[in-house]
């Protein structure tokens, strides 16, 4: 049961309805079940939900963590992150299957997506992370690629050569880098007003944000 309004905490009203950041890549799972809940963030607090794609990969490089989180979890931390995600799935109600290899290299579904006309981003979003989590598809794949932009009537070809140009690339790069510059450290990332939140179980946490929440100020030296 959570209560109507947060304990130990601060409730400054605001009327700040600057976008809600959401950074993400394909390849986490977490970040897909995130993803399903944009619209209902938007409607719990009257903001836009930004997309904000980056590379994990490229993050967990910088920061020096394995490129495959599952490959050094002990055999227990594996179990529970196995059935944290299917959990999740089932308490918002959405599918998810992974595919048979994982993770896929998203860097070019990324640049695609980069590639696109911006109105068209939330719908190729959704397809993206379908054909990862649903459909259990090779994301790697030029084919699945074209297949999710096809599919939304957008021309498929012009957008994979575009997503091959240097400029593409470069974009990548600096969403990557300010991911970083942000504090971002995984994937999903929540920034209301400055403040990140990492994971798809905070998104209380960011709806209660978005409306004025802070921690109390009796919490202001903690240190951990």
């Amino acid at each position: 049961m959570t209560p109507d309004q947060p304990v130990c905490a601060t409730i400054v009203p605001t009327a700040n309805r600057t976008p809600i950041e959401f950074w993400f890549d394909f390849s986490c799972p977490y970040a897909y079940l995130a993803s399903t809940q944009r619209q209902w963030l938007a409607d719990q607090t009257g903001r836009e939900v930004q997309l904000q794609p980056f590379l994990l990969g490229g993050v967990f490089a910088a920061i020096g963590q394995a490129q495959n989180l599952s490959s050094v979890l002990s055999p227990p931390k594996a179990r529970h992150n196995r059935n944290d995600v299917v959990r999740w799935a089932t308490w918002f109600g959405v599918p998810i299957a992974a595919p048979p290899k994982h993770p896929n290299r998203t860097v070019d579904a990324l640049r695609a997506l980069l590639a696109c006309p911006p109105s068209t981003w939330q719908a190729v979003t959704d397809a993206f992370f379908a054909a990862y989590w649903v459909n259990q598809s090779d994301l790697a794949d030029a084919k699945t690629v074209a297949l999710c932009l096809s599919q939304l009537g957008l021309p498929a070809a012009d957008i994979l050569a575009s997503s091959q140009t240097s400029e593409i690339k470069h974009e990548l790069r600096v969403r990557t880098d300010q991911a970083l510059a942000t504090g971002v450290f995984g994937a999903p990332a929540f920034v209301v007003d400055g403040e990140l939140f990492w994971g798809q179980d905070r998104l209380p946490f960011v709806v209660a944000a978005a409306s004025g929440w802070q921690v109390s100020d009796e919490f202001s030296e903690f240190k951990f």
